[in-house]
């Protein structure tokens, strides 16, 4: 038996699920993918676990996705990655180290807080392979959380929201996610026109081969 593509840990109320998948660099493909998605699930359906908290390795966060899984990556609960499009009732934060480009920086962005290291970086670089944002960095992007300091201190943030009354904590996190969905139809509405205006361009597949045969894109505008 290999290691296992996410570990979780319990500390407290607290629930910390971290990625392993750092040869490939934590990018998402089916296994990670159905991995990341019962240990949100877990998160979610258990009364003793009230926040969660979801970290790469040391190295890096993740890199999105895994292109040899050729958009194999969706869950029933979570959508994209498993997470992109799951309804939460239980805050979530992304502890950051390393890169976090791509899918890796829309996983950041479906969570409700985000705790960065020093070496945390951010970005999304889908333009240089002829592609775009599909999992609502587009608009979830403009909306970013300030970033700043480190994994033990997302935990120490997990367990300080952990002392407060879960009711009221899930009833405010309700709350936001009820004056933000309206515009979240919208941004998902635009995704979808973006995503077929470059879907028949020669230059997506001239991005996508590319990157497979480890050589520049050249792109010819069409």
């Amino acid at each position: 038996m290999g290691e296992a593509l996410v570990e979780t840990v319990r500390d407290g109320r607290v629930f910390v699920i971290s990625m392993h998948r750092e040869g490939k660099r934590n990018a998402v493909d089916r296994a990670l993918a159905d991995a990341l998605d019962a240990a949100l699930n877990e998160l979610e359906d258990d009364p003793e676990l009230w926040v969660g908290v979801l970290a790469g390795t040391p190295m890096v966060f993740s890199a999105g996705s895994d292109l040899t899984s050729q958009g194999d990556y969706d869950t029933e609960r979570g959508g994209s990655y498993g997470i992109i499009r799951r309804e939460r009732r239980k805050p979530l934060i992304a502890a950051v180290e390393g890169p976090a480009f791509g899918g890796g920086m829309e996983i950041v962005l479906a969570c409700d807080l985000v705790v960065a290291s020093s070496t945390a970086r951010f970005g999304l670089p889908e333009v240089r392979r002829g592609l775009v944002p599909t999992c609502a960095a587009l608009f979830r992007g403009p909306q970013t959380l300030p970033l700043n300091v480190a994994r033990d201190e997302a935990i120490a943030l997990g367990q300080r929201i952990a002392a407060n009354a879960p009711v009221a904590v899930q009833a405010c996190l309700a709350a936001v996610n009820g004056l933000t969905r309206t515009s979240d139809d919208l941004g998902w509405g635009a995704t979808q026109e973006a995503t077929r205006a470059i879907a028949a361009s020669t230059d997506l597949t001239e991005g996508v081969t590319a990157f497979f045969e480890r050589r520049p894109p050249v792109w010819t505008g069409r």
